[in-house]
């Protein structure tokens, strides 16, 4: 079994430059309507579609909003990958941080309000 979680958005292009500019993924396929995307990696994907498109059902149709939805994407070293947006001028909603659950992270917004938890894991701290 294998997940593809959707966003629909009317900001295709913004996503799009978004993701490849700042994350670095690549486009494994789109049209004038659907944005398919994928990790650095290619193991894992996620995709956009243009709200109220007249090829979709109306379960399709209805814009994502902008809240109630976050992104977690592990990587190997989070220190290096916070230098690297950093360097880009992207506000970081999150700083950098160590949880005593064994996390290493930060967070960014996409251009469609959703929240990105950039994250390395770490052993959790002893009591």
């Amino acid at each position: 079994m294998k997940l593809n979680a959707g966003i629909i958005t009317d900001k295709l292009q913004e996503t799009k430059e978004f993701y490849t500019q700042i994350l670095d993924f690549g486009v494994a396929f789109e049209n004038e309507f659907y944005l398919l995307m994928h990790t650095p990696d290619k193991s894992s994907e996620i995709s956009f579609l243009l709200p109220n498109h007249p090829s979709q059902k109306p379960i399709f149709q209805t814009p994502f909003n902008g809240k109630g939805v976050y992104l977690t994407i592990e990587v190997t070293n989070v220190d290096e990958v916070y230098k690297e947006i950093k360097s880009k001028e992207i506000a970081i909603e999150i700083e950098i941080r160590d949880e005593p659950w064994g996390d290493r992270h930060f967070a960014i917004i996409d251009p469609n309000g959703i929240g990105i938890d950039i994250i390395t894991f770490t052993k959790p701290q002893e009591e």
